[in-house]
């Protein structure tokens, strides 16, 4: 299991970018949250099975159709198997 602390930079605001990750996340049963951050980018944290993690993380460098993504930091965390669901900060 793992659990993974991602920054996204870029076109990532205003086109649906939560939706489709938390549509994504709960496609490979992944938990966690997503939100847009006051300097433009998004930020995210996942948890799950590693394969689905890494898949998640691949999805996040190019989101979804109308998304440009500059940059993705990624940073792996202790997994602690905190949350319940996926869901959406506002």
């Amino acid at each position: 299991m793992k659990r993974i602390h991602v920054l996204i930079s870029g076109k990532v605001q205003g086109v649906f970018f939560r939706v489709e990750i938390q549509r994504a996340a709960m496609d490979l049963n992944l938990t966690g949250w997503v939100r847009n951050l006051p300097d433009g980018r998004v930020e995210t944290v996942f948890e799950g099975e590693d394969t689905n993690v890494d898949k998640m993380l691949a999805w996040c460098h190019h989101g979804p159709p109308a998304a440009r993504v500059q940059e993705v930091i990624a940073d792996e965390e202790k997994y602690i198997s905190e949350f319940r669901n996926f869901s959406i900060k506002y």
